[in-house]
């Protein structure tokens, strides 16, 4: 994707920066826009709290030990929405001024979690809604009395979902001495970002990035991911249906836009050989324009017997525009596919969907069966004027939460500590459910997902699955 480069400094504030950005991709651009909406300004009045406790989990290691500020029940009063909190987040504004300046030394103790992140361009939908989660979760830490006691402030800097501006953004950010960098949920625009930290001896989580390069294998050893991992999602889902809805034949669709779609149908195909009665039926790699869906839509129709299930390795809008070719055609199979399907913003275009499967690891919907995350839901949309669009709003929560846990642990911010310290958490349990990370994936290769099934037109939670076993790292790698 082309890209410019920029020579920046900071100045400081208050106010966002408007420089637009190009879209890079256009394809992109259009599913980034349909997936989220504009989201709300990033301002707003006091903060309520949300209890923050640990969910189920589905294997129990030993319990982590109580923590002074982060214990793993943490009940908070409910702040009133008029009520005033300081304001903790700042915007590194960029220029074309001289980039030598010092950083700035802060007047009190204070820890600072920098965010490198697309305030523009077509990332900007999916960076916002993960960054404002983690300003809850930063916001209950500093109501409970801080992390190691010293609050936590926020730092900005847009990246224009540019690479060279990722960079940049990074590089100024850094000189304001952060001791964590967040930066976007896409690896190859947050990787620039993410790369400077790690020269720089700071601790870097990608907000939702699902592939197995954002983080140790493709930056270096203080880099994590805060989300599931696109194969981990393919492979849920697969298992489900096995297990749970009796699939025992599959077509599987590829849409070729991007990575994302591939490690989908990767976790199909890991998942695929572990399941005895599971057959493929055929499959094909197609592109989102109308002559391509008939002709896969004409194949389909043409097999010898229908298939159970269609796993559809896609995003929106094709995914969409996928659904309602099959469906039009009279075809009814179950149709499964990744959490980047969430949300209901696509909905209209295929009138009365059902069988429409995918994982997700919290629901939007009001229907979640852990109360808490309806609070969490309830929060955000007191403090955005808008609940999430969708599961991707969640892992910048768990960022911050696990990142926290690890300072406590190690009392000290300081990367190799914290690192170590992540590196132990084995089901760690989070609001959103346990994570686990190991010396040797910075990301999840296995997590307790919920089943969102779409029927007449509308999601809900129908289940709840993790996989049987872990895919190993040497498979994650294995399209490196």
């Amino acid at each position: 994707m082309p890209y410019t480069t920029t020579t920046t400094t900071k100045t400081k504030t208050k106010t966002k920066s408007t420089t637009a950005a190009k879209e890079t991709h256009p394809r992109r651009a259009a599913y980034a826009l349909g997936l989220l909406g504009i989201c709300a300004a990033l301002a707003g009045p006091g903060i309520p709290g949300v209890q923050a406790q640990q969910t189920q989990q589905t294997q129990q290691t030993e319990p982590a030990p109580a923590e002074n500020h982060l214990q793993l029940q943490l009940q908070l009063q409910h702040t009133p929405a008029d009520s005033a909190v300081p304001d903790t987040t700042e915007t590194i504004k960029t220029t074309e001024a001289a980039e030598a300046a010092p950083p700035k030394k802060p007047e009190t103790p204070e820890w600072r979690i920098g965010f490198a992140t697309a305030q523009s361009g077509w990332l900007q939908p999916y960076d916002t809604p993960a960054k404002q989660a983690a300003f809850i979760r930063i916001d209950e830490i500093n109501a409970a009395g801080g992390l190691l006691g010293r609050k936590l402030r926020v730092l900005e800097a847009d990246t224009r979902t540019d690479m060279a501006a990722a960079a940049a953004a990074a590089e100024q950010l850094l000189r304001q001495d952060i001791d964590l960098l967040a930066v976007s949920c896409d690896y190859d625009f947050g990787a620039p970002a993410a790369k400077l930290a790690q020269q720089h001896g700071k601790i870097s989580f990608f907000l939702c990035a699902e592939d197995i390069q954002a983080g140790l294998q493709g930056v270096g050893s203080y880099s994590f991911s805060a989300s599931v991992l696109a194969p981990v999602q393919g492979a849920t889902i697969t298992e489900w249906a096995y297990q749970r809805r009796n699939v025992r034949s599959v077509y599987v669709l590829l849409d070729s836009m991007i990575a994302y779609n591939q490690g989908v149908c990767d976790g199909f195909d890991w998942m695929a050989k572990r399941l005895p009665q599971l057959k493929i039926l055929g499959r094909s790699t197609y592109e989102d324009n109308p002559t391509s869906i008939a002709q896969q839509v004409q194949d389909i129709q043409a097999l010898p017997q229908p298939p159970d299930a269609i796993v559809l390795c896609s995003v929106i809008p094709s995914a969409a525009h996928m659904a309602r070719a099959l469906r039009e055609a009279g075809i009814q199979a179950l149709l499964l596919n990744g959490s980047a399907t969430d949300g209901q913003y696509w909905l209209d275009q295929v009138p009365n969907l059902s069988g429409f499967a995918l994982p997700v690891q919290a629901s939007s919907y009001g229907d979640d069966p852990n109360p808490l995350i309806e609070a969490f839901n309830t929060t955000y949309a007191q403090r955005y004027g808008q609940r999430p669009g969708n599961t991707y709003a969640y892992p910048g929560y768990i960022m911050v939460d696990l990142w926290a846990k690890a300072v406590q642990r190690a009392a000290s911010t300081d990367a190799p500590a914290v690192t170590a310290e992540l590196e132990k958490m084995r089901d760690e349990p989070t609001l959103f459910g346990p994570r686990t990370f190991t010396p040797e994936i910075h990301h999840q290769n296995s997590a307790l997902l919920l089943i969102s099934e779409i029927n007449n037109g509308k999601p809900g939670i129908k289940d709840e699955w993790r996989i049987s076993t872990p895919i190993p790292l040497q498979d994650l790698l294995q399209r490196l």
